[in-house]
């Protein structure tokens, strides 16, 4: 008789992590369950905003380092897996990046290998048209996911769209917050970026969507995560209203 497909010993560990009140590790729990480079979940809050149309996860907790700053390239350059997998509410998986088409992501593949991520996996979490979020695993870039890897991927996925929709469960690091939310709460680094991007739109009398363009171009370009510039375009360290010269600080300094 065919032996049944379990999740693994490693999994059982980390599904106890999301339980409420647990003192576990989700993340670190996660990538030591799955075998992989890293792991990060992204969520989208509450709010209804977009950007360019489409709202953006705010990433609730990873491990290691690697693992967020891939999750703000993505949201910087506006291409890659996780978008992709939002959008379509279907994973992507792409495990060996080297194997990628180039035009697919012509922005992100150069930018990740710089990075030294070389293979990444993202499973939407959601159930029918409710988008919730998105986990995200970084692969060694050497082979794809193995039938265990996938059915552990699978069901953390479960997991967490189960205590999306319920609301509540741990934060990185196990800890809740006073009400025990899961969910981020508006305000978080990707609203400033949604405020910055009106402002970049009133002092360059452009769209929101070229708005959009021109702050994650310049990010890019000055090898800064999006939020950050951000940050200095909302404090006013930093404007886009002399589209000749390009940003520039207003005390006089460059952009």
């Amino acid at each position: 008789m065919e032996r049944k497909p379990v999740t693994s010993d490693g999994m059982a560990e980390a599904l106890r992590s999301l339980r409420p009140g647990s003192n576990g590790d989700p993340a670190e729990t996660s990538v030591r369950a799955l075998g992989v480079a890293g792991v990060t979940v992204s969520v989208f809050p509450k709010s209804s905003a977009t950007l360019n149309g489409t709202r953006t996860p705010e990433p609730l907790w990873s491990f290691p380092e690697l693992s967020l700053q891939f999750e703000e390239l993505q949201f910087t350059l506006g291409e890659g897996p996780g978008p992709d997998a939002a959008h379509a509410g279907a994973p992507v998986l792409e495990p060996v990046l080297s194997q990628v088409r180039p035009d697919r992501w012509p922005a992100l593949l150069p930018a990740a290998q710089r990075l030294g991520v070389r293979g990444v996996c993202c499973f939407p979490l959601g159930l029918g048209a409710a988008r919730l979020g998105i986990l995200t695993l970084l692969c060694d870039g050497e082979h794809g996911l193995s039938n265990q890897q996938l059915l552990d991927a699978n069901t953390l996925s479960a997991a967490l769209t189960a205590a999306l929709m319920n609301g509540n469960g741990p934060t990185h690091g196990g800890n809740t917050g006073d009400d025990g939310q899961l969910w981020p709460i508006d305000g978080l680094h990707r609203a400033v970026v949604h405020q910055a991007t009106g402002m970049i739109s009133v002092q360059l009398g452009v769209s929101m969507v070229e708005a959009l363009v021109r702050l994650r171009a310049f990010a890019f370009g000055s090898e800064r995560p999006v939020g950050d510039v951000a940050d200095d375009v909302v404090a006013r360290r930093l404007r886009f209203d002399d589209d000749r010269n390009g940003p520039h600080s207003p005390d006089g300094g460059e952009g």
